[in-house]
């Protein structure tokens, strides 16, 4: 067999159409497949890649999974917009159509709980970072850069001052990133409907400047994102040394439960 069923979501019937130009995994346009009071949000991909043997081999290659994760959350972020979804784990594949109505019928009863608990609702995200500023005495001006005579220290007590004044100021940001972070999650838990703490991000993996200190996700009713938002703003503050990312309004990924998620830190596997 040459091609799979990859399974994005699942949703209710609903009134409408797939929001025009959505584009999943090989710039391909999904289709929905009505089962009963369900429908799966699916699309056709190469079993040369998706197949269990493959699939295990291409999950360790991080720019196929970054590419594949994109036009996953292209079209749950697409069908979003239309009506209330349930994201599927990533790469969640079915042989056939019949082997999607068997996973619908599987989980038919986690599907219509979590569609019910997540109706006109959306995610938000929040991270905050720990981003001090490099410490000169640990750096290493090449040729096309050289340090600057004054910028050198008087003597070896004067760098010494330095390296422990840089220390305490690096410490000081960590201080603050972490007391930020538990302020802001007691304060904005208060306003979601439930929150979820993440793993932090490996700065080395997301390239994000800084390090993570606070991962967390925020169910939040559709029509209370503004007042969410402009919380979030009230309690940042200007801090050079810490700084506080918002992201949204995604799909609920992280309260899909036992539904089959995956959220857009997150990767998993399905069968």
């Amino acid at each position: 067999m040459n091609e799979l069923r990859y399974v994005y979501a699942v949703t209710r019937p609903f009134d409408g159409v797939l929001p025009e130009g959505v584009r999943g995994l090989g710039g391909e346009p999904p289709r929905l497949l009505d089962h009963g009071d369900l429908v799966a949000v699916v699309g056709a991909v190469p079993a040369e890649d998706f197949a269990e043997a493959p699939l295990k081999k291409r999950l360790e290659d991080l720019d196929w999974l970054t590419a594949t994760a994109r036009a996953h959350e292209a079209v749950i972020g697409a069908m979003t917009t239309v009506t209330c979804t349930v994201p599927l784990r990533l790469a969640t594949v079915c042989v056939d159509d019949s082997g999607v109505r068997r996973l619908l019928d599987a989980g038919h009863d986690r599907f219509v709980t979590t569609l019910e608990r997540l109706e006109g609702r959306v995610e938000w995200g929040v991270k905050v970072y720990a981003d001090p500023q490099p410490d000169p005495a640990e750096s290493r001006p090449g040729p096309a850069a050289p340090a600057e005579p004054s910028a050198a220290p008087a003597s070896g007590r004067d760098y010494l001052r330095r390296r422990l004044s840089s220390r305490q100021a690096r410490e000081g940001v960590w201080e603050r990133a972490e007391a930020l972070s538990r302020t802001l999650h007691a304060e904005l838990s208060q306003r979601a409907q439930a929150a979820a703490l993440h793993r932090p991000q490996d700065s080395r993996l997301s390239e994000a400047r800084g390090q993570n200190v606070l991962n967390a996700a925020y169910l939040v009713p559709r029509e209370s994102s503004q007042e969410f938002v402009a919380e979030v703003g009230r309690l940042t503050p200007q801090d050079r040394g810490v700084r506080v990312e918002l992201t949204g309004p995604w799909a609920p990924y992280s309260f899909a439960g036992q539904a089959g998620q995956a959220g857009p830190d997150e990767a998993g596997a399905s069968r």
